[in-house]
């Protein structure tokens, strides 16, 4: 059934004609479907209801607070929360950045993923940058390929750090070989993956654990948090790779704390900055682990 499908409406996906089996949308002969093994022959006559897919339903408005840091026609910069899912996706299909995007100003509706160029993990907080337009979106996604956007991190580790201060990790990251809910390093000659950087330098010291600061050349998922494990100092509460959670913080410690750019349709030099989460904060005085906050407006 699922193959007569496909070839009869191949502009729908396999899996979606499948779901569609599942679901008793598929009559035979007057006869509902419910399998996909079901046999067809020539002549039956085969009636097929639509139904929108979550995924086709997740581009809605949602009214939601943001914390907008700056603002113009061009473009938003916006400091997230931690527990907020940037963009829609299996199990998340409400409730995410881009719903209050479209809520925030309908013209979002007008541009790509509503604008959102790069992405945090739903546990990470800190600053994004998201496009307003799409000359501005383009832009964005051009500076970033060329690695002309600026974006650093604060993170909280467990183990005492050794060695130099300062490192920078030039390891290539692919999906894990043992398990493809994670990433990890790997060896290009063996895995498919992509290659990496990240810039650490040591900001305070612990007998717990290090408070340090991460400056990415790269942008692969999840790449702060595997070249830190990769290193022997998983971030704290990041369980996926082998952190361990505290009674002060639930989720990863990790905050995108800077953000620096040029504005892409007025060449003006942006750099932003936002605070520590209270749950970060807190986790620094628990370990007495040392912290200057950045002086002055949250953006110049």
């Amino acid at each position: 059934m699922d193959r007569v499908l496909v070839f009869a409406a191949s502009e729908f996906s396999r899996n979606y004609l499948q779901q569609l089996i599942e679901d008793g949308c598929v009559t035979v002969n007057g006869r509902v479907v419910c399998k996909t093994s079901q046999r067809v022959k020539a002549g039956d006559g085969i009636r097929l209801e639509l139904r929108p897919t979550p995924q086709s339903q997740a581009f809605k408005p949602e009214t939601m607070s943001l914390d907008v840091v700056f603002e113009d026609e061009h473009l938003l910069v916006i400091n997230k929360p931690a527990g907020l899912v940037v963009h829609p996706a299996p199990g998340n299909w409400s409730g995410t950045l881009l719903n209050g995007l479209l809520a925030y100003d309908p013209a979002f509706a007008l541009v790509p993923r509503a604008g959102i160029v790069h992405r945090l993990d739903k546990d990470t907080s800190g600053l994004m940058v998201v496009a307003r337009t799409r000359a501005a979106m383009d832009a964005l996604v051009l500076a970033i390929a060329a690695r002309q956007v600026s974006r650093q991190y604060l993170a909280v580790a467990h183990g005492l750090w050794t060695g130099t201060a300062s490192v920078s990790i030039e390891s290539s990251i692919g999906r894990d070989p043992r398990n493809r809910l994670r990433m990890a390093v790997v060896d290009l000659a063996v895995s498919p993956g992509k290659t990496a950087r990240t810039d650490i330098l040591l900001m305070s010291n612990a007998c717990d654990g290090c408070f340090v600061q991460c400056t990415l050349h790269t942008g692969r998922t999840h790449q702060i948090r595997v070249h830190m494990a990769s290193i022997g100092h998983p971030l704290v509460a990041d369980a996926v790779y082998g952190g361990r959670c505290l009674p002060s913080m639930k989720r990863q410690a990790l905050h995108a704390y800077r953000l620096a750019f040029t504005h892409p349709m007025t060449s003006v030099e942006m750099v932003f900055s936002a605070p520590l989460p209270h749950d970060f904060s807190g986790l620094l005085v628990d370990w007495g682990l040392r912290y200057n906050a950045p002086q002055g407006p949250r953006c110049t």
